[in-house]
Order: structure tokens, then sequence, then C-alpha cells
């Protein structure tokens, strides 16, 4: 079976941006096109016009106005394109620059322990003893989120400190999995999970719709299972803003010839849809990138997370339908209508100590759909810290934040 490191982005060409035409479409729309408006700015946007729009904002809009209305708009037009024009080049160089590094990642895989079709454990090692941690990433990304780099690697840290983390990797679906539904992925997860048990000394980890995953083997194995960590796992995917959650499920019907015929939603499919939450968000990374100091070691973490966010795995046609229809449409978990082999997933039932994590700026996951599981959890512990969906594992501030106090629960007694 190919490993991690060979299906790794370092051993062919750099597809990313994914999706590459809706990031070079944003930045068109947004730089080149800009200079088209300035011709009407003055003819009614409330910015330029305080009779177009409230006056609430009283002396700042007033003082705008007039500060704007002194420009020689033929000037400002020019140096307006200069500026587009300057941007534009820094976005494409920080494209470039990203498709052309020589960086490679630079961490071998550890030992394979187990392996069921695609999926394997890796097993991370640790001293002699210590509590096994079943590390479960999203169907979606790659599990080596986890393990990023040789300076950035949550499982290789979580070994150091007296923790024993074993990490699934669930590589892309292939002939054995083409008919998977989550029940299945599961039931494999069950099966990995005899494997690494030692006794009723089990942590299980879930990280984002690992997370999902991860309550659901809880559940089901509760007698193995010594305690669960959910790391931006949603939960009501209705809340902040249900209007959203089905707007995202109706991908389902509009994608549904597609499953039909693939078996599988490609993964520029999913790229799109994250594109989606934030059209520009591409923009200002590879932006700032192209403005940034190039060979640093700053540069190379840069294109290692951005190799892992463009390294995606699809999705087969039966986890995509529960994903779209199931949980953002019908909100299947929080309204507990979620089975798994006619099993409810209620964490109601979850008896032992539980510890949910909901970063404060998770754009992904909002903090609001993964607390909503902690209402239901008897045992939890529950921490919001200061950074995004992906910071959280892998920004400046995670080891301080996120991973120390994680691992000081874990290794209670």
């Amino acid at each position: 079976m190919p490993t991690e490191a060979q299906n790794s982005p370092r051993q062919r060409p750099r597809l990313g941006p994914r999706p590459l035409p809706a990031h070079l479409t944003a930045a068109a729309t947004l730089f080149a096109t800009s200079n088209a408006a300035l011709e009407n700015l003055k003819n009614g946007l409330p910015i330029w016009n305080p009779r177009a729009g409230p006056e609430a904002n009283g002396q700042e809009r007033v003082a705008l106005l007039a500060a704007l209305s002194a420009l020689d708009l033929n000037e400002f037009t020019a140096v307006a394109a200069l500026e587009s024009r300057h941007r534009m080049n820094a976005f494409l160089t920080g494209v470039e620059r990203y498709r052309t590094s020589t960086y490679t990642r630079d961490v071998p895989d550890p030992p394979e322990i187990w392996s069921d079709g695609s999926t394997r454990i890796l097993d991370y090692g640790g001293a002699p003893g210590s509590r096994p941690v079943l590390l479960i990433p999203s169907l979606i990304n790659r599990g080596y989120i986890l393990d990023l780099s040789a300076t950035c690697s949550f499982a290789r840290w979580l070994a150091a400190q007296g923790l024993r983390p074993f990490l699934v990797d669930w590589g892309a679906p292939g002939p054995e999995e083409g008919d998977f539904g989550v029940d299945q992925y599961i039931a494999r997860l069950e099966r990995g999970m005899d494997i690494v048990s030692d006794k009723d000394r089990v942590a299980i980890l879930g990280y984002c719709m690992g997370g999902l995953l991860a309550m659901a083997l809880a559940v089901r194995r509760q007698a193995q299972t010594d305690r669960l960590a959910l790391l931006a796992t949603p939960w009501d995917f209705h809340a902040p803003d249900p209007a959203q959650a089905l707007r995202l499920a109706q991908f389902a019907d509009a994608y549904e010839t597609l499953l039909a015929l693939q078996g599988e939603m490609p993964v520029d499919v999913i790229q799109m849809l994250f594109f989606l939450l934030d059209p520009f968000l591409g923009v200002r990374k590879f932006t700032a990138f192209g403005t940034a100091e190039p060979d640093t070691a700053r540069a190379d973490a840069f294109v290692a997370l951005e190799d892992w966010l463009n390294d995606g795995a699809p999705l087969t046609a039966n986890v995509a339908r529960t994903c779209l229809r199931d949980w953002y449409g019908a909100n299947a978990p929080a309204r507990g209508d979620w089975s798994v082999g006619g099993v409810a997933v209620a964490p109601q039932q979850f008896s032992k100590p539980a510890y949910i994590a909901a970063p404060a700026n998770d754009r992904i996951v909002p903090p609001e759909s993964a607390l909503a599981i902690a209402r239901d959890l008897p045992d939890v512990t529950v921490v919001q810290p200061n950074l995004g969906h992906i910071g959280m594992m892998v920004g400046g501030g995670a080891q301080k934040t996120v991973w120390e106090p994680l691992a000081a629960w874990l290794r209670q007694a």
C-alpha cells in the first residue's frame, strides 16, 4: 500500500490553490474591476453621499466625505489603478511562489500497525505503559494536519508528553470503499480500536468531522473508552445560521447526478464549498505571501499548510449525502436523529469524561455549533481558545493554549 509520504503533494506538481480558477476569478474581480466603479462613486454610495444613507455615522462620515470630495477624481483613479495592479501582481507572485516552492514535507511516517482497505493506523510511540490516544481526523482533509512538519506536529508532541498517540490515516476511497457510508467508516474505526486498546484505557480524540466519528465510536465502545476529546467538532449544524446550512444542503441535490455517476464527491467540488465560505480568503493569503520574504522558515510553514489544504480526499457519495442532507440539511446530530448501526449517537449516554475545544475564531465550525454538544455530555470540560479552526492545531499559540491544557487533561487518572 502506498504510504502517506508517497501520496503527499511533494511527489507531484502542485495543483493549488484549489480550485485555482475560482481563486483567479476572485482576484480579478477584486483588483481588475474595482476601477470600473470609481466613476460612479459620487452618484449615491452612502460613504460618499450623506443623503444616500442614515446619519448615524455623524462627524466621522462628514469628515470622510469632505476628504474624498477634496480629491481630484482623475488623480485618484490613476493611483487606485496602480495600486490594483500592484496587488494583483503580488497575488500572482504569491501563487507562483507557492506552486514552484522546493519545500517538501520533512517528517517520515511512523510505523503502521494496522490497515484495512484505504485506512491505516500510525503508531507515534511513547513511553511504555502510557495511555493510548486514538486520533481521528476528518474524512475530507488528510490526517497529517496533526503531524504537519518537524517543527509543528501535535502527534509527535503528544508522544513526548507521556502519551501514546495513534493516528488514523483514512487515505482516499478505493474500490473497497466505493459504497461506504459513515456507518462503514465507524465500523472500521471499531476494528482499529481493538488493535490499540489496552483494557479500558483508550482515549479518543476527534478533530473537525473526525469528532463526529469519534463521538459515535465512544458511544458504541464506551467500555473500551477512557475519555473523549472533541476539537472544533460541529454538532448543531444550524447554529448560528440555519439559512447558510440549508444552502449547503442544497448542494446534495445539485450534485446528485455527479454523485451517482462518479460514486464520490471530487476534491475540487469540496474545495469550492470551502471557497464559498470566504471567496477572498485565498486572495488575501497569497497577496501577503507574494509580498513577504521568500525562502524563510515562515514561507516554508505557509507552503506546508497550503500543501495540506490542497491535498484533500474525495468523499464517497454516501458520506457526501449524509454530510449535506442529514447533517447540514436535517441537523440530525443536534436533533437526536443520527444513529449508527441502529444505535443512536446520543452524547447523553456517554458517562466518561469529555473535553470540548471550540475555537472562538473558527469560521469553518462556528463556536455555537461546536459548543452545542457540551449541553448533552454529563461530564464535560469546555475551553474556547482564541484561535481559528486550523490555528488550534498549527498556529503560533496552539501549543500553549490548546495542546498543553489538552495533554494535561488526557493524562488525568
